[in-house]
């Protein structure tokens, strides 16, 4: 049985980096979308996605980038992947892969078992990442820290390397790997003291407990 792919997303300093180098992760991910508490410029993307070269994947999260934001964050973090979280069409995500060669990653919000109608829709993207559906208002598309009911996925055909987000934590993660047969997750708010500043400890806990 393949290996759990772990994603540690929304990391914004050095070090807090280097714990994810540390303890294995397989992508990190840099958030570039101003109303985030985890947005990092893309100078800084700059530095930690050049730190992180060659020891892991580096993906950017974008939120419905124009082609202009596109071209600059691939320029700046020279990232493996580019991971969509807005309501970008299958379209746009078909276009985007073919301007900047590289892999897209698409997010789909989950609530009720009708939302993975999106699956099928969003089958041409690279990876599809199941995120709790954000609520209604809210400011975020997701890093929300709520997870969606994994029971949903009971019986779903996902394509191979889907990854399950939404309000995965140390404590929490084994039992959503064997409650969803998953084989790959991704963390954001769940190894935070607070919004926007990830713990090197939780971190740790989180890919233990994963690959546990």
């Amino acid at each position: 049985m393949a290996a759990i792919a772990i994603k540690i997303c929304g990391l914004s300093t050095a070090p807090t980096l280097d714990a994810a180098l540390e303890a294995g992760a397989d992508l990190v991910g840099f958030v570039h979308f101003a109303r985030s508490p985890r947005h990092v410029s893309l100078e800084t993307g700059r530095v930690l996605s050049a730190r992180a070269r060659g020891r892991t994947e580096r993906v950017v999260l974008l939120v419905d980038p124009d082609d202009a934001l596109v071209a600059a964050s691939v320029e700046a973090l020279d990232p493996d992947w580019i991971q969509l979280h807005g309501r970008e069409t299958p379209e746009r995500v078909a276009a985007i892969r073919a301007a900047t060669g590289r892999r897209v990653m698409k997010a789909v919000g989950i609530a009720t078992r009708a939302d993975l109608d999106a699956v099928a829709v969003h089958a041409g993207a690279d990876r599809l990442l199941l995120d709790a559906k954000a609520p209604p208002g809210a400011a975020l598309p997701g890093g929300n820290g709520h997870a969606f009911d994994w029971d949903i996925l009971t019986g779903a055909e996902l394509p191979v390397g889907t990854m399950l987000s939404g309000g995965l934590t140390p404590e929490t993660v084994a039992e959503a790997l064997a409650r969803t047969g998953a084989r790959a997750v991704d963390v954001s708010s769940g190894v935070e003291t607070q919004p926007g500043e990830k713990s090197p400890e939780r971190i740790a806990a989180f890919i233990a407990a994963a690959r546990r």
